[in-house]
């Protein structure tokens, strides 16, 4: 007699490396996935830390790392479904005389939420590689923390009410801010339905106009290649059907795979597929390396930079945080 299928409810974006998964031609073993589709996903990072709404869940890291201090019941798999560079993507005034890293001490900048994990890598590197004493600056942020029991440096204080970001930038109310979803290129706050294009974007100089260069140079010392979507599953999931987590694995592997082979054929051309190939002549022909061991270095880094930042009250070990799914 076959075995039952395990009904999960899981909530991952599309990208065109998740996507066969999603329109079920790539199944997920034992699995029966209801498939939950929360636009943006950042609307279901809240859902997932604050209610723990789903079984199988795409997280921002750093929202992971703090939820997972505070006892969240879910851990992460070493899937990573997002990745990007963090040398560009903030932005100054022309006339805040901001030409280095250390000139934004004393500044006030804007940020979405402070845990947003595009401020945390930024923040880190600016704090490890040019000796920015992030204390003395004012983080400025105009949405709430996805995580309720964060607590936050006195140093980071909320826009007026009524206020954003983009709105402070352009009156000089704040000297830089971060691009994007992470600060200036959206309106409201990411519930659903929320649209992230309607602000157009201004025309801010970026505080490392050589970013990419950096961002190369910068892979090759360190090894860090940052993430921002990681999959998380619920313990009770996981303590009742271990092997879940290989399950999970094995299907985003092979759907990776199927992708990586169409973006190295150039029959993958999407804006994400670009950004990706783009990436590749930096960080080698797998784009999205999942698994420990080749994202040992990229999430040491990502849990120094949280507790630096003080956004956890600990440090917090890699067994802590990770599931190792060759080990399920």
């Amino acid at each position: 007699m076959a075995k039952s299928l395990v009904p999960l409810k899981i909530a991952v974006a599309e990208y065109p490396h998740t996507k066969a998964i999603l329109s079920g031609r790539i199944p997920i073993e034992g699995i029966e996935p209801q498939f939950v589709n929360v636009v943006p996903q950042i609307a279901a990072y809240r859902r997932m830390v604050r209610e723990v709404e789903f079984d199988v869940c795409e997280l921002a890291p750093t929202t992971y790392i703090i939820a997972r201090a505070h006892g969240a019941p879910f851990a992460a798999l070493p899937i990573f479904v997002s990745r990007a560079f963090h040398h560009g993507g903030l932005l100054v005034r022309p006339d805040a005389g901001i030409k280095s890293p250390r000139d934004l001490e004393g500044m006030k900048v804007g940020v979405r939420a402070y845990s947003v994990t595009t401020g945390v890598w930024t923040r880190g590197i600016l704090i490890d590689d040019y000796g920015l004493d992030s204390a003395t600056v004012t983080w400025v942020v105009d949405d709430e923390e996805h995580v309720r029991e964060l607590r936050l440096p006195p140093n980071v204080v909320h826009a007026p009410e009524g206020t954003s970001l983009v709105e402070m930038m352009a009156k000089g109310e704040i000297s830089a801010g971060f691009s994007g979803n992470a600060g200036l290129g959206r309106a409201g706050k990411p519930t659903a339905g929320w649209d992230a294009k309607q602000i157009p974007a201004a025309d801010y100089p970026e505080l490392f106009p050589d970013a990419k260069s950096l961002e190369a140079a910068w892979f090759k010392k360190t090894g860090i290649y940052p993430m921002h979507g990681t999959i998380v599953v619920k313990d009770s999931v996981l303590r009742e059907h271990p092997w879940v987590a290989r399950s999970l694995h094995e299907a985003y592997s092979t759907a990776k795979a199927e992708w990586l082979s169409a973006l190295q054929a150039g029959s993958a051309n999407a804006a994400t597929d670009q950004k990706y190939r783009e990436l590749m002549p930096i960080v080698g022909d797998d784009p999205l390396p999942f698994g420990i061991e080749r994202n040992r270095a990229t999430i040491q880094a990502l849990e120094s930079y949280a507790f630096k930042q003080e956004l956890i009250p600990r440090r917090m070990s890699l067994d802590e945080l990770f599931v190792d799914p060759e080990l399920m």
